[in-house]
């Protein structure tokens, strides 16, 4: 065992160094093709890898083993000088980078017997020691070889020099980052993610029982509830189905329908399943929170005759609803309501979030325990506000605009530090996103502030206010719809713990905050999808669908995001997916659940994955310069954000059905042609043309037309490209391609994008661009993913518009 000290203590240092940043880390996996752990115990026998590598205490003791029954055939001299290499070899099943020395990181090819060897160490082995690898192997090509060394050692060479052993151990690249989440050059997270369900409507809520079954329930915005047991199976009855009562539109945008559910802590006795929705009654908008209990008849449903409604609320708008329903550890119910829609909160003096005798625009804490008899209802005796006589004993917080998606952090798992924070993402109006954490009696500000910044300037100024600020806020260059996530506590991606993780549902970006204990301040870090080797695993993909609707935590505490292609409550292209983090795995067997059996009486209906894992070489998106000159129409919107030179985002291949998505590398466009030369730079004035001089337009200019008329804030959407105008198709034509021309023509608000040629065919020109998908932050349609200029699937009945508006008619 001699000879294993140098490379231990090589190995240390590089580990220590992985503490330092560097660049993204090459592909550490295991021969089971999973990630490597950090071992619980100490190894006995492997202990350069008893730091993090690819074995745990049993398989240490079985290799500790076979080291013994191959020993026992070498006599002392060949023992003494042959022993540490026949360790050396039987350990590299504990690498980090196991797979890459037996050629396993395809599941589908041979493992090899002997681990691959960097040729001088393979010829000191072979002059000292080639007996041995009678007992290794049964490989007999390579016994074959054993007396030619050339021809030897090139057998058990790598093509890829980079990981043979014993070089691989100083191989500092290979080492730096082992075993950390790391991030690629423009600082982003690099995580993956899997599949776990699709074809939904509009996914807003997926929830568990909490009953040991680890089934969970997804939720649809128009009013469906689905069971999905532990392997993803579905089962073809709705766990709940109120469709006819919710009211919700396949509008895209539309923010009316079913919004959340909960399931009582205690449901395992009480059966009692808890949910908020739209409904109108006698023309009155509505938000109704009601209760109902499980089927006696079947554990997978609902009893639809056993709804009591305990609360309804009426809404003065369409939008802001609110929706988000969560159980506390003090075993009450809380409910998270909108301010009532339109824009700036304008009900009564300071709006309904500042106004304590309403309940919108607020945080709700009720006590539903024990209701089968009394009244449905009753108030905590420490709600904050029970013994003012001017505000609703219900309320817990307040000053809210439209929360949406909250959680309380179960807790680091040892310590239990950070137990019981409800976090939530408060959606901004104009400028600004947040993440609050709610405490008890507490003002979040608005309409006086919107994230950190004042809105209603002398509400802001008014200092009896007291109100808290946010934890974090964002502009609405980076998103314009937060959707508030999870405190990762799960066991599977241990590097993970204590990491907020949430999104952006207008954008599609996924960020992250971690908080530092020493200044009690949360530091940023933005969520990619791992590129390269990152997400090459069995079953893991890299890509995910733009919409960011909601997040969740199964029953383990492992993390989910749903989003969506098109945001319509009636499109049924809603992706729910588990965020991974492949730098490093929880040990064998710790993170081992066993659910209870469940009871099926309905069909199953067997999971599918339809995604795909993209491997591309990232390349830079083709952009045009900014230009100075006013669009036709009106004057360009100051507050446009600057889009940066490198996009978070990139575009992949249309996926199927076209539908907008956010995968990883950009997929061939259109170029932009250069700007011409000379044009001035933003902010210089441009000189006044002499009349009668014809306006040059530039390649990327739109222009709405009405049949065949000239449009002003609507109209057929027609683009000019090399000296030609021409229509667009609405293959994946959404509202962020609509914000994009807009933007061009100088309005700063979309109402909606129109499609099937709702303002008439341009019949008379070319279809020059279809399955355009935006982001929403470019500067024209053709630095949007695009299929080439000219070539489309589509006729134009498909011709696409939009109607845009220089005031804000609905935010999303």
């Amino acid at each position: 065992m001699r000879g294993l000290r140098g490379a231990r203590a090589a190995l240390a240092l590089l580990l220590a160094a992985a503490l330092a940043p560097g660049p993204a880390r090459p592909h550490p996996q295991c021969l089971d093709f999973k990630p490597p752990f950090r071992p619980p115990r100490g190894l006995a026998f492997c202990r350069l890898y008893a730091d993090f590598g690819c074995c745990d205490l049993h398989s240490d003791r079985a290799l500790l083993q076979r080291f013994y029954r191959l020993s026992a055939h070498l006599d002392g001299p060949t023992y003494a000088a042959c022993a540490g290499h026949l360790q050396d070899l039987l350990c590299q099943e504990c690498s980090p980078y196991a797979a890459h020395l037996y050629d396993a990181e395809d599941p589908s090819t041979p493992v090899r017997t002997i681990p691959g060897l960097c040729q001088d160490y393979c010829r000191q082995v072979w002059q000292k020691c080639r007996s041995i690898f009678h007992y290794l192997s049964a490989d007999q090509e390579l016994i074959a070889l054993e007396n030619n060394m050339a021809k030897f050692c090139r057998y058990l060479s790598l093509e890829d020099t980079d990981y043979c052993f014993p070089h691989l151990l100083a191989n500092q690249n290979l080492n730096q980052n082992l075993g950390l989440v790391t991030a690629d050059a423009e600082g982003c997270l690099q995580l993956c993610l899997v599949e776990v369900a699709n074809g939904l409507r509009n996914p807003v809520a997926m929830v568990h029982a909490n009953d040991g079954t680890h089934r969970f329930f997804i939720a649809e915005q128009v009013g469906l509830v689905w069971t999905y047991l532990p392997d993803r199976s579905r089962l073809e009855k709705p766990f709940l189905n109120i469709s006819e009562a919710v009211l919700t539109s396949p509008w895209e945008g539309d923010e009316r329908g079913f919004l959340g559910i909960v399931f009582h802590p205690k449901f395992k006795f009480n059966g009692k399943v808890y949910v908020y929705y739209s409904v109108e009654v006698r023309y009155e908008e509505r938000i109704r929170i009601s209760e109902f209990r499980i089927s006696a008849a079947d554990m997978n449903a609902l009893d639809h005759g056993s709804e009591r409604i305990i609360l309804e609320i009426e809404e003065p708008a369409s939008n802001h609803n609110g929706g988000e329903l969560l159980f506390g550890d003090d075993g009450y119910l809380y409910i998270f309501t909108g301010d009532g829609g339109m824009a700036g909160d304008p009900f009564g003096t300071f709006g309904n979030a500042q106004n304590k005798s309403t309940l919108l625009g607020k945080v709700l804490r009720i006590d539903v325990n024990n209701n089968d008899r009394g009244p449905l209802y009753r108030i905590p005796p420490d709600n904050p506000f029970l013994n003012d006589p001017k505000a609703r004993p219900e309320i817990y917080a307040y000053g809210v605009r439209n929360m949406w998606r909250c959680s309380f952090d179960r807790g680091e798992p040892h310590t239990k530090e950070g137990k019981g924070r409800l976090f939530c993402g408060d959606v901004g109006q104009n400028k600004y996103e947040e993440i609050d954490i709610i405490e008890k009696g507490k003002n979040y500000g608005w309409r006086a502030r919107e994230g950190f910044s004042c809105y209603d300037k002398k509400l802001c100024a008014n200092s009896s206010m007291d109100d808290v600020l946010p934890i974090y806020a964002y502009p609405h260059k980076m998103g314009k719809s937060v959707t508030g996530g999870y405190v990762y506590r799960g066991c599977e991606s241990p590097n993970l713990n204590g990491l907020y993780i949430f999104g952006d549902f207008m954008s599609g970006r996924l960020m992250s905050l971690k908080e530092d204990h020493a200044t009690g301040e949360w530091q940023y870090s933005e969520i990619c999808m791992g590129t390269g080797q990152t997400c090459m695993f069995p079953g893991l993909i890299n890509n995910y669908y733009q919409y960011i609707i909601s997040f969740a935590e199964d029953e383990a505490g492992e993390l989910y995001f749903m989003s969506t292609g098109i945001p319509s409550a009636t499109a049924p292209n809603g992706v729910v997916y588990k965020v991974v983090d492949t730098s490093r795995r929880a040990p064998p067997g710790k993170c081992r659940v066993e659910p209870l059996p469940v009871k099926v009486k309905s069909k199953l209906i067997q999971f599918v994955p339809k995604e795909k894992l993209i491997v591309k070489t990232p390349t830079p998106r083709p952009r045009l310069k900014a230009t100075t000159e006013a669009p036709r129409g009106g004057r360009p919107d100051p507050e446009a954000p600057h889009v940066p030179a490198v996009d978070w985002v990139g575009q992949g291949p249309p996926p199927p059905g076209n539908r907008s998505r956010t995968p990883t590398t950009p997929a061939p466009s259109g170029r932009a042609p250069k700007p011409r030369k000379g044009a001035e730079r933003r902010g210089q004035r441009r000189k006044k043309k002499p009349p009668g001089t014809a306006r040059l337009l530039r390649n990327g200019a739109v222009r709405l037309m009405e049949q065949q008329r000239r449009g002003r804030s609507w109209g057929r959407v027609e683009v000019y490209i090399d000296g030609e105008w021409g229509t667009v198709c609405d293959d994946g034509w959404g509202s962020p391609a609509a914000a994009v021309v807009c933007r061009q023509l100088g309005f700063p608000y979309v109402v909606r994008a129109s499609k099937k040629a709702e303002f008439g065919e341009g019949t008379s020109l070319r279809i020059l661009l279809d399955d355009v998908q935006c982001s929403g932050q470019e500067k024209t349609l053709l630095e949007c993913a695009h299929a080439d200029v000219g070539t489309h699937n589509c006729s134009h009945e498909e011709d696409a518009g939009v109607v845009c508006s220089r005031e804000e008619v609905a935010d999303w």
